[in-house]
């Protein structure tokens, strides 16, 4: 297959797609679990060599001087925070079994890991911009964060803890939320320092079938912690794109609201032509495909159908799609293949 010849550069492509303003083609984007890398390198880089991803990212947190052990290893590491994970299958991230604060007592000492902010990396994060820009084909670049404020609680607490908290709103619930946005702001405001193109952040919000609080409750209480870094991100002048699994129909409208540009979410646990109707051209939408079921499970052409399914609903070729896949370490290669020739074959021509 003779490489395809581009006509704009990866950055202007994703820029066009934000804006609405007709990218030559839906940028593509991919995600991989650690096991991909480590495991499957070669398959990785066959994918990569046929379908260059147009994005490319920096970080700028230093290191913890509470974590231990390598994430994703079989076995138990402890993270950033302190909290310890177990991992019982390699190249997943695991869980959370011993939260650092499943007791309240421990918050009165408690403090986060400043020292990832005191020893962050601005330059670093600044020379991989201005190389990326200095290419002849500049990719867009996300400054990635941490920033996730109620899973963080969820792993400092525990989930189980977390949910009875937020059935009774205690004082000390308020504090941790409060210590948890107050790191997120800082490390925040040293990244919209980057000369990163936007900003990322994310938090689980789903289960498959409804959002994991009530709405109200998301709105309370949560809501104007995004809506703050998006403020910022904006005054900032970046692009903000947010993740969030399982179903989240009920917040598309508050995060179009807050100004996030691009929400990667699980459109196949919700109705997508639902999703069409209400928020099409106004969100970009930064994937995916079924990663339940058709990834691992399907054949090529199940893929190629999810796609022109998505593509139907939300791709009418001014912009507002991402062409994103994650894979995962069950999923064949082939099943990546057949998803990005997908989102590059003309949409008359799909099953």
């Amino acid at each position: 297959m003779a490489k395809e010849k581009d006509a704009m550069t990866s950055r202007e492509r994703v820029l066009r797609a934000l804006e609405f303003r007709t990218p030559d083609r839906a940028p593509r984007d991919l995600w991989t679990v650690p096991y991909i890398n480590w495991h499957r390198a070669d398959e990785l880089d066959a994918l990569l060599q046929r379908f260059p991803m147009d994005f490319t990212g920096c970080w700028i947190l230093g290191k913890s001087d509470r974590a231990r052990g390598e994430p994703c290893r079989l076995g138990v590491y402890t993270d950033d925070w302190g909290s310890v994970w177990h991992v019982n299958e390699e190249g997943v991230t695991g869980e959370v079994k011993e939260p650092i604060l499943a007791d309240w007592s421990a918050l009165a000492t408690f403090q986060p890991p400043w020292e990832m902010i005191e020893h962050a990396d601005l330059d670093k994060a600044n020379r991989a911009c201005q190389e990326n820009l200095a290419r002849d084909n500049p990719k867009f670049m996300i400054c990635g964060t941490s920033i996730r404020p109620f899973e963080r609680m969820q792993f400092l607490r525990g989930s189980e803890n977390l949910f009875c908290d937020l059935g009774e709103e205690s004082a000390e619930f308020f504090r941790l939320r409060d210590m948890v946005h107050d790191f997120s702001q800082q490390e925040l405001a040293l990244a919209l320092r980057t000369d990163a193109d936007a900003i990322s952040f994310m938090d689980d919000w789903g289960s498959q079938t409804a959002l994991l609080i009530s709405p109200d409750q998301w709105r309370r209480i949560f809501k104007p912690m995004y809506r703050e870094y998006c403020r910022m991100a904006k005054a900032a002048g970046k692009k903000i794109f947010f993740h969030s699994d399982g179903w989240i129909l009920d917040i598309y409208e508050d995060l179009i609201e807050i100004g996030v540009d691009a929400v990667n979410s699980q459109l196949f646990c919700m109705p997508i032509e639902e999703i069409a109707r209400r928020f099409k051209g106004r969100i970009t939408f930064w994937g995916e495909l079924d990663r339940q079921h058709t990834l691992p499970f399907g054949t090529p052409d199940n893929v190629r159908r999810d796609v022109a399914r998505v593509r139907r609903a939300l791709d009418d070729s001014r912009g507002g799609t991402i062409a994103h896949i994650t894979w995962c370490s069950c999923d064949p290669a082939a099943n990546m293949h057949a998803g990005f020739e997908a989102w590059a074959t003309p949409l008359t021509e799909l099953p």
